[in-house]
């Protein structure tokens, strides 16, 4: 029986996936490089810092760089872009059902705290009983910790909690710490392979939270 909901942050909740993306789009063409949806797939999901696109734009451009300065502006187009986007459709929706049906709420994300609450005070997503980011555990998604330790703060065994995730490194994180997926996808990683989730919707507002639950009964 599921007895609480762990989500997923960026790309689920808020899509912060495509600015983050789309931020750094323009700054590789400012410097005549391509950065590719299939390059930057596969750090979706993944904590800060696993991959440096600065670093990386350094040594593709020939002449000089200035490193800091790049990524400072390409952080302010980001904070821009993010700053505009509104929640993910049917999440506000989940999250009432949810606290009706007496189910527990987590959020467990690889970004750090900051980042996280940050936007959850700005769009007045409240009532978790668990917030679980990066700086509380040792390793970041795909590996469980974030999810075991998000059952262990709510006090549920994995198997009576269901992930909700967008991404191959988010399903892999869930599943192994022993929860059960659902997959929500986003305009960046609707062409990767989530099958390894139970189930695939195309939004949170595909499906009533009672109906999505009666299948997993």
């Amino acid at each position: 029986m599921i007895r609480a909901l762990v989500f997923d942050f960026d790309g689920l909740i808020l899509e912060t996936e495509m600015p983050a993306y789309q931020s750094w789009v323009e700054i590789y063409r400012e410097h005549g490089h391509d950065l590719t949806r299939e390059f930057w797939a596969d750090y979706i999901g993944r904590e800060s810092g696993w991959f440096e696109p600065a670093a990386h734009l350094e040594s593709l451009v020939q002449g000089p760089f200035d490193r800091a300065a790049v990524q400072a502006r390409r952080d302010a187009r980001k904070t821009e872009l993010v700053a505009a986007l509104e929640t993910m459709a049917g999440v506000r929706e989940w999250l009432a059902e949810a606290k009706a049906l007496g189910l527990k709420l987590a959020v467990a994300s690889s970004s750090r705290r900051a980042w996280v609450c940050g936007h959850l005070d700005r769009l007045r997503l409240e009532g978790w009983d668990a917030i679980v980011c990066r700086e509380d555990v040792e390793r970041a998604k795909p590996a469980p910790d974030l999810y075991l330790r998000a059952c262990e703060l709510i006090d549920v065994a994995p198997d009576d909690a269901l992930a909700i995730e967008d991404s191959p490194n988010g399903v892999a994180s869930a599943q192994a710490a022993g929860l059960r997926v659902v997959a929500v996808p986003n305009e960046l990683t609707s062409g990767l392979d989530l099958t390894r989730a139970e189930c695939r919707l195309g939004s949170c507002s595909e499906l009533a939270l009672a109906d999505l639950l009666a299948r997993f009964r």
